[in-house]
């Protein structure tokens, strides 16, 4: 039985409770299950949600879907370099998760001037340019790093006449 359980059955339960022990006790039993620690969802990665959720439709096992590290480079790479992954899935598996939210990066080639600099992307035909870099309905100018490789841009990462800025969205 989880917390939100057991303040359900006490709040069905609770006029008996009141006439046969008192408000005091009523009070001292709703604040104590109130007071239940509930476990942490764990923050992970969208791929490994994707993965979690896959194996959940196919009624598989946990030790299934730890498993898919064989046949997933980056999920296996994440598993050996994330610090308490192995944790993170099965906890995230028994108690739920939220995704983590992905990195967004601006891109601009360096020794541009003006207004021309920023790698863009035409929202409505997804085709990229170099324009301003203010983010408006036609254009967007913060990318993931998968849509970045989606694109064919994954080498601005590695490109010495790239200026790369991590930004918040």
């Amino acid at each position: 039985m989880n917390k939100q359980e057991a303040l359900k059955r006490i709040e069905v339960q609770k006029e008996t409770l009141i006439s046969l022990t008192g408000w005091a006790v009523y009070v001292y039993i709703e604040e104590l299950i109130k007071s239940l620690d509930e476990p942490e969802k764990v923050k992970i990665p969208q791929f490994v949600a994707e993965i979690i959720e896959y194996y959940k439709k196919q009624n598989a096992t946990l030790y299934d879907a730890l498993r898919e590290k064989n046949f997933n480079k980056k999920y296996n790479d994440w598993l050996l370099n994330e610090q308490g992954a192995y944790d993170k899935v099965a906890r995230a598996w028994l108690f739920g998760y939220e995704v983590e939210k992905e990195k967004r990066y601006l891109v601009r080639v360096k020794g541009i001037c003006g207004n021309h600099a920023t790698l863009n992307r035409e929202k409505h035909s997804n085709k990229w340019l170099f324009s301003d870099r203010e983010e408006n309905l036609l254009y967007g100018t913060h990318h993931t790093r998968k849509e970045l490789e989606d694109a064919d841009f994954g080498w601005v990462f590695d490109c010495e006449g790239v200026e790369i800025e991590e930004v918040e969205k």
